[in-house]
């Protein structure tokens, strides 16, 4: 009798452990599976199409805030969109003089609270094609669907695409866009 049990308690924990693993549902971003059960931070470190952005954030010392519970929704601008600013910028703007304007940009990059992709279609759809999102900066941020996608629009007009949606982490999620955003 006792083996029975042990037999039934063994395929009661394989089944409950495959249930916790077919709910990790992750995401390749940057050749590395961004994990729900990882924070923003630790999900982004792994992510080779996001070394600029790591980069910049522990240089403007946002490592612990972008850890903690949150929950965040973060527009995470590739090492590509970085190349787009010009020639100088990103090394300028991690000089510790430059700490305040680069966490300026940085936390313009991320709304309180979180917002899926259809949670934004949705803000959308009730702003009658637009949602303003406010920023942790303070700014605000002007989406539209375009297409099938998500176009952000930042204060001086650039705009940016997002091009991974719903990557969830344990403290939000991260939509991956193509265009550093500017207050």
């Amino acid at each position: 009798m006792k083996t029975l049990k042990f037999i039934f308690s063994l395929i009661a924990l394989s089944a409950l452990s495959q249930v916790s693993f077919a709910q990790e549902k992750t995401v390749m971003v940057g050749g590395a599976p961004m994990y729900p059960s990882k924070n923003i931070v630790e999900n982004a470190v792994n992510s080779k199409d996001h070394t600029t952005l790591v980069a910049a954030v522990k240089a403007a010392g946002l490592v612990e805030t972008l850890s903690s519970p949150g929950p965040f929704t973060v527009f995470a601008p590739t090492n590509k969109a970085f190349d787009k600013l010009p020639k100088g910028t990103v090394e300028t703007l991690v000089k510790p003089e430059n700490k305040e304007t680069l966490t300026g940009i940085l936390t313009y990059h991320v709304v309180p609270g979180k917002m899926s992709a259809a949670d934004l279609m949705k803000a959308i759809s009730d702003g009658g094609g637009k949602a303003m999102l406010k920023t942790a900066s303070g700014g605000t941020l002007t989406a539209m669907q375009k297409g099938n996608k998500i176009q952000l629009t930042d204060a001086k007009g650039g705009t940016a695409m997002v091009t991974i949606p719903d990557v969830n982490q344990s403290n939000g999620v991260i939509h991956v866009i193509d265009t550093v955003l500017m207050p």
